[in-house]
């Protein structure tokens, strides 16, 4: 015969199912408040609102298993515009076309309050055409070459440019848009302030252990989810935010030549963080970045023997978005990716770019395997010392099947020491 549930049992159920209606717990003696803790996490239904609960009765034996447990009460962020000051930020953008008109008047309303970096491309001889009311300064040839010498210059032509306004800035946070692209907007018709996305996606956690089914807790709305262990709920910072497109996708040329009149249409409300150990194509296109944190980590390093001025004639951002994406999961940061968009303009010819890509399409069988196994040692605490480690992995497993692997690892070192001059001379001025 089934012993009947005792009335202590069935309170303590009761109280279980109504957790949610409940907003004081302290009356509770110790005993039932203790049984009713256990539950609960028996039960999976120990919430962020429910811990505060129990955290709130100062019951020493519930808060000494909350210890135990390694269960940590997370202060989620309220995010309005996220509090990111707007001196802290650099707007980077490199200029592969001299008339800008079109382009700084389509992204006034977002860029107007910031300071921008404008990196004319070296092989660009026609003068700039910017219009006034922006905040900015322009560099061109002779700037880079006063800079990190006439030898080294080499490694900012095309889209590589960008990189100049990374080693030159002294901003927190760099963001970062190619010249053809202008504002998005979202699936209610408004404008996208890729600015404040960037910002909520720079200050707010990462969680690249454990995949939050729902995407990124800390957005409004949103949260861990059951299962979600607590220990980790606390997230790492985020060192990388990797914005989207609408219209042109990031497409290869094989794939853009396949299919010419696709064009990504969907506006997807989501960020997450991609995981630990996840290698990604990181696109250049619509990026920002924690400089104190990575600014280092991304490498103008890989060029292709016959790269060209369109997107899908150059891996240069695939590449550096494999060093940091190392680089972010050895020192324990995070990266994210999806909001916000951008809308990328037509450009170029796929079939006419087939063959400058297919180069770099090949050396992509060879690489991810590469940064995949690629680990750091312990020693490295910095940027700046994963990269020059990274250099010598590269030499060493890469360097002997193609010269440009060498000359790749050979970039990356002479990076780090232009990062290391250039911030000496900044901080003694």
């Amino acid at each position: 015969m089934r012993t009947p549930p005792s009335l202590l049992s069935l309170t303590v159920e009761s109280a279980l199912h109504n957790l949610c209606n409940i907003s004081d717990l302290s009356p509770l003696p110790d005993h039932i408040l203790l049984d009713l803790f256990l539950r609960t996490l028996q039960a999976g239904k120990l919430t962020e609102k429910v811990l505060k609960l129990f955290l709130a009765t100062g019951n020493d034996k519930v808060l000494s298993l909350i210890e135990a447990l390694n269960i940590q009460h997370i202060l989620t962020p309220v995010l309005p515009t996220t509090n990111i000051e707007d001196n802290e930020v650099d707007i980077v953008i490199a200029a592969l076309h001299s008339d800008l008109t079109s382009f700084m008047i389509e992204w006034k309303p977002v860029f107007s309050r910031f300071h921008l970096i404008i990196v004319k491309d070296p092989d660009l001889s026609e003068e700039l055409q910017i219009p006034e009311g922006f905040n900015l300064d322009v560099y061109t040839k002779s700037d880079i070459d006063r800079v990190v010498g006439s030898s080294t210059s080499i490694l900012f032509s095309g889209y590589s440019c960008r990189y100049f306004g990374y080693l030159i800035s002294q901003k927190k946070y760099i963001i970062s848009v190619d010249d053809d692209c202008i504002p998005a907007r979202d699936s209610s018709g408004a404008l996208v302030d890729i600015i404040a996305q960037h910002a909520d996606n720079l200050k707010t956690p990462a969680t690249p252990f454990f995949f939050n089914t729902i995407y990124d807790p800390y957005r409004k709305g949103a949260d861990f989810v059951r299962g979600y262990p607590f220990s980790l709920r606390s997230g790492v910072a985020c060192a990388l935010s990797c914005g989207l497109w609408l219209n042109l996708a990031d497409y290869d040329a094989p794939t853009q030549a396949l299919k010419p009149g696709q064009r990504n249409t969907r506006y997807v409300d989501a960020v997450l963080t991609v995981p630990a150990r996840a290698m990604m194509p990181v696109s250049g296109i619509n990026i920002a970045f924690n400089r104190e944190l990575v600014g280092p980590a991304l490498i103008p390093a890989l060029k292709l023997a016959g790269e060209g001025k369109l997107r899908w004639e150059t891996v240069e951002d695939i590449w550096s978005g494999m060093c940091v994406k190392v680089i972010c999961d050895h020192l324990g940061l995070g990266v994210k990716s999806g909001l916000p968009y951008v809308w990328r303009n037509e450009r170029g010819n796929a079939i006419d770019s087939l063959k400058k890509e297919w180069e770099g399409v090949k050396l992509m069988e060879e690489v991810v395997p590469f940064f995949q196994s690629v680990r750091l040692p312990q020693s490295a605490i910095k940027a700046e010392d994963c990269v020059v480690e990274m250099a010598k992995s590269v030499k060493e497993q890469l360097g002997q099947s193609d010269p440009m692997f060498a000359r790749a690892a050979e970039a990356m070192v002479e990076w780090v020491k232009l990062w290391k001059a250039v911030r000496s001379s900044q901080l003694s001025t």
